[in-house]
């Protein structure tokens, strides 16, 4: 623990050293999840009502609820996946991070949905942080230890540790750091998409491949909860 001692009077206080672009751009990125992948914006709707219209479309048959969400957001990914290509190298550069954030935020939204049509409170924090470390599928074990949080199998069980706001916070812009370093790998992935039209096509399956990914890992991660 710190001492709180008195400074000394020539003792200059020196100032928190802030945040790089980096450390930044992943707490950016995790709060854009967070804030539109979980409630929705500007016609994007939220999370949880996804799960109920589906619920309520299948009379509460909870797998076809979850078989329904996945296929309208494998539409979503495909069509923002093709969109990104259908320019060719010209646009890539613009086009593709445009392409990773509503990618994210589909899949983050499916997640979130999936979860709760399982039963989990998708308000709760450290759910909402479990839905997030979903997204990264067999790396969310690896970041849990070095965040200093002790994994407990499956991710829905993170919210029964009640884990302090900061500790969540670290999480969470851990997981922007580990999805903005996949952002490369993707671009490179995306290069044959350089003719446009077939490009297109490209991103599109590319984008599917990812979010059928996920979907596995919601399901797995989030199975139905008991009471």
């Amino acid at each position: 623990m710190f001492g709180l001692g008195k400074s000394k009077p020539d003792q200059a206080v020196q100032p928190k050293k802030a945040d790089g672009p980096l450390d930044n751009a992943a707490m950016h990125l995790a709060e854009r999840l967070l804030d539109v992948g979980f409630d929705g914006k500007a016609g994007f709707e939220p999370a949880k009502k996804v799960a109920q219209d589906a619920m309520t479309k299948h009379q509460g048959n909870a797998d076809k609820a979850i078989a329904e969400i996945i296929g309208d957001h494998r539409k979503l990914a495909a069509a923002g996946g093709f969109l990104t290509g259908l320019g060719g190298f010209v646009t890539l550069p613009i086009a593709l991070p445009a392409n990773v954030l509503e990618f994210y935020i589909v899949a983050t939204r499916m997640t979130a949905a999936v979860a709760s049509v399982r039963g989990y409170d998708i308000d709760q924090r450290e759910l909402r942080s479990a839905v997030l470390l979903a997204l990264i599928g067999a790396d969310a074990d690896d970041l849990l230890k070095k965040a200093g949080v002790v994994s407990t199998g499956r991710l829905a069980n993170l919210a029964a540790q009640r884990l302090p706001g900061p500790a969540l916070l670290v999480v969470n812009k851990a997981v922007g750091f580990r999805l903005i370093s996949q952002v490369g790998r993707k671009a490179f992935a995306k290069l044959g998409k350089g003719i446009p039209v077939a490009g297109g096509v490209i991103g599109a399956g590319l984008d599917v491949y990812l979010l059928n990914r996920i979907a596995g890992s919601a399901k797995k991660e989030f199975p139905p909860r008991t009471a």
